[in-house]
């Protein structure tokens, strides 16, 4: 069972919370995160991606970096509110019509190692360095682990009873997604710790290197209490909104056109198409001005990992076909979130900088789960979670 922790939040004044919430830090690059932060001192981007305010070219992972992080951190705390006792939040984004709310709160790291807290995606070391080095340059946990779980009734029932109240923080962000929280009273702590004891197992949607890199924390620091948890916010599983994680491809490499047309044909039935798959199996192609639908010949509909439209996209055409045997390196494929959909996967083929653009069906919720529960990993790029939680909403000081 997954063991759900009250914490002492630091957290913005209602009035500054737009002000000072701010992207993860590792959807943005260093110039997209300047852009952002421009004329906002407030933003939370000059704490998570503290290099924007150093000179152009700076090492993100240089020493400077962590410093102006932890000084600017420290600047920004003084206009911010600490709880006075520990308890928990609810947590709602709603993006157009969609909308999900989720628990906030800390779970203990045992947990995440005995895999109670389940993973689908590998980290990478220079990226567990990173956060590592952030967290213990800051003393704090500055964004939440996005958790899913299979929905639950009673934890459900306390989530409406909560959020029954005014919340303590409601506002609109630039991306017109709207972050609401609300502060559950000691009487709500308790029953929301009870209901959630219930819960067998947390999944790990989005924030692998920040849960590994508060693991490492804790290591490194020898704690055995505020560190040996991490923050998370976790939401039911039929609330939970995957996107396609599309793709695009620069070159076909040494094939010609016809080559491609011909490799291409003796693997997938292809016809015209829309921009936009509307069934698993499904892969649409945007190349020479039309978008085709792609089906594969091969059955692999056994296999919970190779049936995934990303692995039969790698396993059937990107690999075969085109060379490109792994996507994490190759410089020749370049990745796309759901959220900016097909007119821009349309707009870099039309202008000459890719040659092909993949839209790929979401992968589903359930699909995750049961990679997850077999102790697999999902194929990288494979989910694009959104809407996305904000750093500096709600922290955990270690």
């Amino acid at each position: 069972m997954a063991t759900l922790r009250p914490f002492r939040a630091l957290r913005p004044r209602p009035a500054d919370a737009s002000a000072i919430a701010a992207v993860p830090y590792d959807v943005v690059s260093t110039d997209e995160a300047r852009a952002l932060a421009d004329g906002n001192p407030q933003s939370f981007l000059r704490v998570s991606r503290a290099e924007l305010e150093l000179p152009a070219g700076t090492d993100p992972y240089s020493p400077a970096v962590y410093g102006r992080a932890a000084a600017n951190f420290e600047g920004l705390r003084t206009s911010m509110v600490v709880e006075r006792e520990p308890s928990l939040y609810l947590y709602k984004l709603r993006m157009g019509a969609h909308e999900q709310t989720g628990l906030a709160g800390c779970w203990t790291l045992d947990e995440y190692d005995r895999d109670v807290i389940k993973k689908h995606e590998k980290t990478r070391r220079d990226k567990e360095d990173d956060r590592t080095r952030h967290m213990i340059a800051l003393k704090a946990q500055t964004g939440p682990v996005f958790l899913t779980y299979r929905a639950a009734p009673d934890v459900d029932a306390m989530t409406r009873r909560v959020t029954a109240a005014p919340p303590l923080i409601d506002f609109e962000a630039v991306d017109r997604v709207r972050h609401t929280l609300w502060k559950a009273d000691d009487a709500d702590v308790a029953a929301l710790v009870t209901a959630f004891a219930g819960v067998p197992a947390l999944y790990i949607a989005d924030g692998h290197h920040r849960a590994a890199s508060a693991d490492r924390t804790r290591r490194e620091l020898h704690d055995t209490g505020d560190s040996a948890t991490f923050l998370g916010v976790a939401f039911p599983h039929d609330q939970v909104q995957i996107l396609p994680y599309n793709r695009l491809v620069r070159t076909l490499g040494p094939s010609t056109p016809e080559q491609f047309e011909r490799a291409l044909r003796e693997r997938f039935d292809v016809s015209a198409g829309s921009s936009s798959p509307t069934r698993r199996g499904d892969i649409a192609m945007y190349y020479d001005g039309q978008w085709r639908t792609l089906r594969s010949h091969a059955n692999t509909s056994a296999d919970t990992i190779r049936s995934l439209d990303v692995s039969v996209l790698q396993e059937q055409l990107l690999a075969p076909i085109l060379g490109i045997t792994d996507i994490t390196t190759d410089r020749r494929i370049d990745f796309v979130g759901g959220a900016r959909g097909t007119a821009a996967l349309e707009a870099t083929v039309d202008s000459g900088a890719a040659v092909l653009a993949f839209s790929m069906f979401p992968v589903g919720v359930q699909d995750l789960m049961a990679v997850s529960d077999a102790g697999a990993i999902m194929p990288p790029k494979s989910t694009w979670f959104e809407p996305k939680l904000r750093d500096g909403l709600l922290i955990h000081l270690i």
